[in-house]
């Protein structure tokens, strides 16, 4: 007499929980278990995915996992185990400007005030000493305005067209040649990058510059 074969009663899941596509370089793996019962799980190559957004946020992801027992003779699901998924998201400073726009300074008048407001504050400001004529000088300005959203909130960015001011306010910078970028700070010229050279490394030297006194 044949024996009615077994039909066992639970049937354990094994399950990932996200909300997010699952990554081209997953791989999956079904298991028979000698005991009848099937035993699924998805293995990822990463259990921390960083999805890099747009933004140039980053969002961290980990995985959660969770099962449960299926009883056939009622049909219903009975959960055990069901564990959260934790999301931790760094987001880039969004508040922060790609750039910030350098105000020029027209007079000397002017630079005394500017001076005297930094020195209340305890912060450099930086000027640029430039001229429309100057090709070097306009392309320079743009990539200035973007190192100033960096430096925010630490101190600000000043420009100076040499051919629109008086020559008293010129002489104050000692100015040669352009475009030249000074620091100053508590009422001095500190320090100065003459930017005849490649704009990215003129950028890199008033970066430098800049750290050396905040």
């Amino acid at each position: 007499m044949r024996k009615k074969p077994h039909t066992p009663k639970y049937l354990i899941l094994f399950y990932t929980v996200t909300s997010f596509q699952v990554p081209k370089t997953s791989k999956k793996m079904s298991i028979l278990a000698p005991n009848s019962q099937i035993l699924y799980r998805e293995i990822y190559n990463r259990e921390n995915q960083h999805l890099v957004l747009n933004s140039g946020g980053n969002l961290n992801i980990v995985k959660s996992y969770g099962f449960c027992f299926v009883d056939k003779r009622r049909g219903d699901w009975k959960k055990k185990i069901k564990r959260e998924i934790r999301i931790h998201a760094s987001w880039a400073d969004l508040s922060r400007p790609a750039a910030v726009e350098m105000q020029p300074i027209e007079s000397s008048e002017q630079l005394d005030q500017i001076l005297d407001s930094a020195k209340e504050l305890s912060q450099p400001i930086i000027i640029d000493w430039m001229a429309t004529w100057c090709r070097k000088c306009i392309y320079l300005k743009p990539k200035l305005e973007k190192l100033a959203a960096e430096f925010d909130t630490k101190l600000k960015f000043y420009y100076v067209d040499v051919n629109k001011v008086p020559q008293t306010l010129v002489k104050r910078g000692n100015i040669s040649k352009m475009p030249t970028i000074q620091l100053w700070k508590d009422g001095e010229m500190k320090a100065e990058v003459i930017g005849g050279h490649k704009a990215w490394l003129v950028i890199e030297e008033v970066r430098e510059m800049i750290k050396n006194f905040i």
